[in-house]
């Protein structure tokens, strides 16, 4: 086992791993719950969505970290069952199971994609400035994303954003934990994101701000209202809706899990001469975890950038992933429990987490404003976008352009140009 997954040459060891994995399956559980919540609003059965979701992180995790070796957690994306929910079923009157039928679709040409290694292709001729900022971007999203569950910032009408209300409940544990987690990593005790999240919990029970499991173990619910739908709808993705639906699934789940690999890679210090080792092999189990996803009955699956959280504890390897799914797998059996798990609890892994990865953009080359300027636009319009792929997308239409500017229009990869006119196109037509 251990020779397996490069323990010694990753600097690790079982307990590390262990640990790395209960931190991270704690950061994405909330997956479990929420979900089920989002997607139900289309009619789909909320029980059947449940184990759905479990079972694609399951599977899912459990192939990249055996077929890649990397620490990384994948779920259904949060940010596209939301798109899946409100923009195509809801917006677009798309009934639900024509909807999972487009996320099967997008499932099956990420496969081919990434057998092809095109996919591996154009992540690895991503200029090394632009990977940076890619890291950095998403640790501000991550960031931003604890601050908001934390209630720590809000949306106003007047600023967009603005400070929340401190003095309730849910926003002191957060900032207890925060202050107790920063505690305990600065004085440099492996773990203690995850104790942080533990101490967070008891301490929540005990002043009441969390109830308390009603039961410890629950029944699982059936998959038979979702399982298999896809495969009686194929006939109806025939339609130039439809199919832009499923160019939209494809263009935001590649670059999101683009986006992802690469801060992961990074921070664990995985990326050599900006080259991503395995990214085939991660990209092809990540494709195929969609498409198990969209036969059990959920929306696209991802890498889920929750991982870093892992990775801040010591997870180098894919033995961190197998402990995911074993999380994952024992939480179909005790979901009760899982109720506990509050996005107050998870909110300060996600800001320390978020800290460490911006730490990317001190690597960038800010004296040269060719690169400098699209690096800063990707970083700045992932928070602000509360999208990875639209930072990715805005930075990578700005980097031809001030290479042309600068008469420097052969450095750029011909794929860079590709993907330019594509992600005009996304804008123009699907945005």
């Amino acid at each position: 086992m251990k020779n397996y997954f490069q323990f010694s040459e990753r600097g690790t060891s079982f307990k590390q791993e262990s640990a790395a994995g209960i931190t991270t399956f704690l950061s994405m559980a909330y997956i479990l719950v929420v979900n089920p919540v989002i997607l139900s609003q289309t009619g789909m059965d909320k029980g059947a969505l449940f184990t759905a979701t479990a079972l694609s992180a399951i599977i899912g995790t459990l192939l990249i970290g055996l077929m890649a070796n990397y620490p990384i957690g994948i779920a259904p994306s949060m940010g596209i069952n939301a798109f899946f929910t409100f923009t195509v079923c809801i917006g677009m009157n798309i009934p639900w199971e024509t909807a999972l039928t487009g996320v099967f679709i997008a499932g099956v040409l990420f496969m081919i994609l990434s057998l092809l290694k095109i996919r591996e292709k154009i992540i690895n001729i991503i200029p090394q400035d632009l990977k940076h900022a890619i890291g950095g971007g998403i640790g501000f999203f991550v960031a931003f994303m604890g601050l908001k569950n934390a209630g720590i910032v809000t949306s106003n009408e007047a600023t967009y954003v603005s400070i929340g209300n401190l003095s309730t409940a849910p926003t002191l544990l957060a900032i207890t934990g925060f202050i107790i987690t920063i505690i305990l990593f600065n004085r440099g005790i492996k773990g203690g994101i995850f104790y942080g999240m533990v101490l967070s919990t008891i301490i929540g029970m005990v002043f009441g701000v969390i109830k308390p499991p009603q039961a410890i173990i629950g029944k699982i619910p059936s998959l038979e209202p979702t399982f298999g739908v896809v495969f009686n709808h194929l006939d109806d993705i025939f339609s130039p809706k439809v199919l832009a639906v499923i160019f939209t699934f494809l263009f935001v789940a590649f670059f999101d899990t683009a986006g992802a690999l690469i801060a992961i890679a990074s921070q664990a210090g995985l990326m050599k001469n900006n080259q991503i080792p395995n990214a085939g092999k991660a990209l092809l189990a990540d494709s195929m975890s969609t498409i198990v996803g969209s036969v059990l009955g959920t929306s696209t699956t991802a890498s889920f950038v929750e991982s870093t959280a892992g990775i801040a504890v010591g997870g180098r390897t894919g033995f961190t992933s197998i402990v995911i799914s074993a999380c994952f797998t024992v939480s179909l059996f005790f979901s009760p429990v899982l109720s506990i798990i509050t996005p107050e609890i998870t909110a300060p892994a996600l800001i320390i987490v978020g800290a460490l990865m911006a730490t990317e953009i001190g690597k960038i080359n800010w004296s040269n404003l060719t690169v400098a300027i699209p690096s800063f636009i990707i970083v700045i319009m992932m928070p602000l976008s509360f999208s990875v792929a639209t930072g990715i997308a805005l930075g990578f239409i700005l980097y031809p352009i001030s290479m042309i500017a600068m008469k420097k229009a052969r450095e750029v990869h011909p794929i860079m140009y590709v993907l330019f006119v594509i992600f005009i196109g996304y804008f123009v037509y699907v945005i």
